[in-house]
This record gives C-alpha cells, sequence and structure tokens, in this order.
C-alpha cells in the first residue's frame, strides 16, 4: 500500500491525525509506525473509541486494573486513571511532532466526562483536572460544543488549557465556538499569557449529517429528492470553511494574531463513510483546504493511502455550490437547524451511553 495520499494530503495543508487510540495500538506500536511511515501528526479520542478499546482489550488493560483494584479505586477513578495513561503514553510518542511544528501537531486530544455537556461549571473543573492529571505539555482537553460548554471553552483557553471543541454540526454554533475561544484568547492576553503556547481545534462533524438528512430524502415523496443524496454533509463543511475564513479575515483575529496567537483550526470529523454506496474517502479528498485537521479512523485512514485522490483545495473552489445544496434542500423541506439540533442531542447522548458502558465494564474488571 502507497501512502503518497497522505503525504500529498500534508502538502496541501492537511494535517493528518487518526482517530483512535488503545492500549494494543500503543504496546505493539502501530501507533509508532503510523507515526513514522503514514504522516499521522496527532490522535482524537472520545468515549466511544476508550470504551471500544477497554472491551475489547482486555490483557492489555488487566494488569493497571488489578493495581486500581488492590487499591479500592471506584470506577470513576479507574476510568480517569486508564484513559489518562494512554494519552499520557500517546503524547510522549507524539513529543517530537509537537516540539517540530512549534505546538501546531503532536496533539492528543482526552474528553471531559460527557455527562457534564450541559454543566459549565462541571466541565471547566473536569477540563482543569484532566489537564493536570495528564501533565503533558501537547494535550488538549476536548470539550462539548453545547451551550453549556461554550462558556467552558472560554474559561480554559483563558487559563492557557489549549482546547478541542467536539461535537460541532451547524454553522451557527461553529461562530459561537470562534467567538467562545476568541474571547478566551482575549481574556489570556489580559492576563498576561503568551498567547503563542495555546492552541485549539474545532471538531465539525462530517459523515453524520448524510446520515441525517440522506434518511429524510429517502422517505420524502419528490423523487427529485434522491438527487442530494450524499450532498448536504460536504457542503456543510465546506460553508463552515466559508464562516473560518470570514472570521480569519476579521479585525478581532487581525489583532490577536499581532499579539501572536494561533488561529483555531478546523476540524473535520466524524470522516469514516457510514453508506458504503459512497467513496470510502470522500469525507477527506473533498474537504483538503489549508489549514485545517482530518481525523480518521482506521479505515479510513487506510482507504486513503490506498486509493484517495488529492487534487489540492476542494473546500474554497466550491463554497457557492455549497450554499446553493443547502438552499435547495431546504426548498424540498429540509429543516437544518432541526438536523443539527437533534445531532447534538444525539451526539451527546451516544457519548454519555458509550462512557456508562465504559464504567460497567471497567466496574466488572474491578470487581473480579
Amino acid at each position: 500500500m502507497s501512502t503518497r495520499p497522505l503525504a500529498e494530503l500534508s502538502a496541501a495543508g492537511v494535517s493528518v491525525w487518526l482517530d483512535d487510540l488503545s492500549r494494543g495500538r500503543l504496546q505493539s506500536g502501530s501507533l509508532s509506525e503510523l507515526i513514522a511511515h503514514s504522516n499521522v501528526v496527532g490522535v482524537t479520542t472520545n468515549p466511544s473509541i476508550f470504551a471500544k478499546a477497554v472491551a475489547s482489550g482486555g490483557a492489555e488493560y488487566a494488569p493497571q486494573l488489578a493495581d486500581l483494584r488492590a487499591a479500592g479505586a471506584d470506577a470513576d477513578t479507574a476510568v480517569r486513571d486508564v484513559t489518562v495513561a494512554d494519552v499520557q503514553a500517546a503524547c510522549d510518542l507524539f513529543l517530537p511532532i509537537y516540539e517540530s511544528t512549534h505546538g501546531i501537531d503532536g496533539r492528543v486530544s482526552i474528553e471531559v466526562d460527557p455527562r457534564l455537556a450541559h454543566d459549565t461549571t462541571g466541565t471547566i473543573a473536569d477540563g482543569r483536572r484532566l489537564f493536570a492529571a495528564v501533565n503533558r505539555q501537547n494535550v488538549m482537553i476536548k470539550v462539548p460544543a453545547t451551550l453549556a460548554g461554550l462558556p467552558a471553552v472560554t474559561t480554559l483557553i483563558s487559563e492557557g488549557i489549549s482546547v478541542n471543541c467536539t461535537l460541532i454540526f451547524g454553522i451557527a454554533r461553529y461562530r459561537e465556538v470562534l467567538s467562545a475561544w476568541a474571547d478566551g484568547l482575549a481574556a489570556a492576553r489580559a492576563f498576561g499569557r503568551d498567547l503563542g503556547n495555546i492552541h485549539s481545534v474545532a471538531s465539525f462533524f462530517v459523515s453524520r449529517v448524510d446520515t441525517a438528512v440522506d434518511a429524510a430524502l429517502k422517505a420524502h415523496p419528490d423523487v427529485q429528492a434522491a438527487e442530494f443524496l450524499g450532498q448536504a454533509a460536504i457542503a456543510n463543511a465546506r460553508l463552515a470553511w466559508e464562516a473560518f475564513e470570514n472570521f480569519r479575515a476579521s479585525t478581532q483575529w487581525q489583532e490577536l494574531q499581532t499579539a501572536g496567537a494561533h488561529i483555531q483550526r478546523p476540524l473535520w470529523a466524524s470522516t469514516g463513510v457510514k453508506d458504503p454506496a459512497y467513496d470510502d474517502t470522500r469525507y477527506v479528498v473533498e474537504l483538503v483546504a489549508r489549514p485545517c485537521v482530518n481525523t480518521m479512523p482506521a479505515a479510513t485512514l487506510d482507504a486513503v493511502a490506498d486509493h484517495g485522490r488529492i487534487t489540492g483545495d476542494t473546500i474554497s473552489p466550491n463554497v457557492e455550490s455549497a450554499r446553493l445544496t443547502w438552499e435547495r434542500l431546504a426548498a424540498l423541506g429540509i429543516n437544518y437547524d432541526t438536523i443539527v439540533n437533534e445531532l447534538e442531542v444525539a451526539g451527546v447522548t451516544q457519548f454519555i451511553d458509550a462512557w456508562n458502558d465504559l464504567l460497567a465494564t471497567v466496574s466488572a474488571a474491578l470487581a473480579d
């Protein structure tokens, strides 16, 4: 398998991150191999990833869980210790990239407890605890971009903690994320912090939008609705890019940049293709622009390495057609606000369910 497309993706200004982390991947050397040979320069995690990792990697986690059981740890403590240990190990692997890119890449994300998604105070406290527990300069604290999460983003950024704002589906919410992040930088500047040490990405979810919109189109009485299958998600992401570009041209950003700040890069998340009828590289090759991040599950990374076609910037020239796509979807009765709001609610619920599954798996291991 050639990894040339991944190198071309990097050359086009897209940072390649892996959306997966497990003790097995760390111990086997798989992650080290991806760093060395596949242009992977960062890792993202979420509750679903950790739940799957611990449930399927009993042997790898057994020694640490045995120690935690002997110490009398409860499930919440054990989950934090196990996930933090994985993130610390990954941070150490990525440290050379972090240093060579001056903090832009070489990043590893760990998410606050998703049960706090609607609790601003709790999210801030958990973000601080995680940052201290991981104790690595290249960690990013992942905060859900709910209404309650936005002030938490501002506070954590103001304290010099790099943040990955996650579970973004809609353009209006993305603009609020940009504002919350910028407000945090302004506060950090007022506190006398070095803005050059603060980094952030905004995780804009892609494939789930097609899943939701395609379901509505397939049930639509107008046979012409089928013409728009598979078009909503990429169009939505391209409109998010337009919002990013508009912010990057603003006076607010120019002032922050002059003060030494780094731009908050859009990160395309949920880029694994869920409908087998679609090309398995589409949420990567159709979302290329400088500077952004694409975090891919392993199967998508392999697909791009094998047969991805990187043709340069595929976002900027297509913003107007993206706008037209959503105008036509609206004409068919597809309500944008309803779609993205329901996706946010479902996303939070999914991560809470995964967290509870993780707690249950760890509780059973502690009881053995």
